[in-house]
């Protein structure tokens, strides 16, 4: 979220640029329509799972992929494969949720402000975090109570 309000960083390529470099994925994934679209048919799927329960979607894009496993000279070591290169960063979205689900749960949060689309694993230490990002939604709301406190 900015100032301006939510925006989708998935909106056009230039933005999953951006998305790609910040997870991480640039040098992995091409910045192209095709990845933009498979991306964001992960994220909705995710997005589904979480918040409705419904697991087909995610169990499709996992399907697109597969992780081998093989012994290197250094030891053992994973390989992922995605045949289609498009669905890369999607897949790897939706095998970071299941190790997620696997390890906590309980700690895969939506954002409490009420104007905040976004989900996140709470790493705080008693796992009671509210917003995604203190910075952002925390602050605004802190702003918020403190400017409705004053009014009064």
């Amino acid at each position: 979220m900015s100032a301006d309000g939510p925006q989708d960083l998935l909106a056009d390529v230039d933005g999953l640029k951006v998305w790609l470099l910040a997870n991480g994925l640039g040098d992995r994934c091409e910045a192209d329509e095709r990845s933009r679209l498979a991306l964001i048919a992960a994220r909705e799927a995710i997005l589904q799972a979480l918040s409705e329960g419904s697991l087909d979607g995610v169990n499709e894009v996992l399907e697109r992929g597969r992780i081998r496993r093989e012994l290197t000279g250094s030891g053992p070591a994973e390989v992922v494969e995605v045949p289609q290169a498009e669905w890369l960063a999607g897949w790897l979205a939706a095998d970071d949720l299941l190790r997620l689900l696997g390890e906590s749960p309980d700690r895969i949060k939506q954002c409490a402000h009420p104007h905040c689309i976004l989900w996140f694993h709470d790493t705080s230490k008693n796992g009671a975090r509210r917003w995604h990002s203190m910075a952002t939604c925390g602050n605004r709301a802190k702003a918020a109570r403190h400017y409705a406190a004053k009014r009064e």
